[in-house]
């Protein structure tokens, strides 16, 4: 038997927003790719572990795009900066810049250009990159958290409260067997700049584009990323300006 008893209630829901704009001191971290594009192999001539250490003298926490990454970072790229060398060399001199840019892809600072007309690769390529950062001199970074504002609004909730006599176990079962099979499944189809993922009607959900840290995509048309977490991917973006989280399974 079971007894359904409604009432109505007020209470307060702070909604968070960002109370100031976002600049290099907002974020908490950089990921370094361990492979620049304009290289052949993981970190040839010591490139992305030369520019973790230059990044980390300025007080960056700094990871390799291979290496662990902190719980909160995964969850959240947003919270940190990925650090690409832009290479732009000529026959006879190599030319490098520091380009940081939030998750979205937009940049965010990039330094001036570093020369070296060394013949050696590594000597000119280590040279470049030093060169680079030295214009970074105006860069003064000291992490400072975002400072939300919130807005209080007044919900009324209609409440309905069930009594009922159906053992705990079982109730406690079923939820487990909903939550394990409420997770829709995508299906992933490559194009050109990246994929597209379809449902089973099938429709297209999202366009996704790559990015150069591993498991983090672009969501095409959308103010936000997509990005796995476990064995479930999350999209988060924002619409109406308001912060959109859904988990999928995705099969690639």
């Amino acid at each position: 038997m079971i007894k359904k008893i409604a009432f109505s209630f007020l209470f307060f829901i702070i909604i968070s927003a960002f109370g100031q704009q976002v600049d290099i001191n907002n974020y908490k971290y950089i990921i370094v790719p361990d492979r620049f594009d304009f290289l052949k192999s993981a970190d040839q001539y010591q490139t992305s572990s030369l520019t973790k250490f230059l990044l980390e003298k300025k007080g960056f926490v700094v990871f390799l795009s291979n290496e662990k990454l902190p719980e909160d970072f995964v969850l959240n790229r947003c919270k940190g900066l990925t650090a690409n060398v832009v290479d732009d060399s000529s026959m006879f001199t190599v030319k490098s810049k520091i380009e940081l840019k939030d998750c979205y892809g937009t940049v965010v600072y990039v330094s001036e250009t570093g020369k070296s007309k060394e013949k050696d690769y590594k000597k000119s390529y280590q040279e470049a990159i030093r060169n680079a950062y030295e214009t970074m001199d105006g860069l003064e970074y000291k992490y400072v958290p975002i400072k939300k504002e919130g807005v209080v609004k007044t919900v009324e909730v209609e409440v309905v409260k069930e009594v009922m006599t159906t053992p705990i176990k079982e109730i406690v079962s079923q939820e487990k067997v909903v939550a394990s099979n409420n997770l829709e499944t995508l299906y992933s189809q490559e194009i050109s700049n990246g994929f597209q993922l379809v449902n089973t009607t099938p429709a297209v959900v999202y366009q996704l584009l790559k990015t150069k840290v591993k498991d983090v995509f672009i969501l095409k048309d959308k103010n936000g990323i997509l990005y796995k977490n476990g064995n479930n991917w999350i999209a988060e973006y924002y619409e109406n300006d308001a912060l959109v989280v859904k988990q999928y399974a995705i099969k690639f």
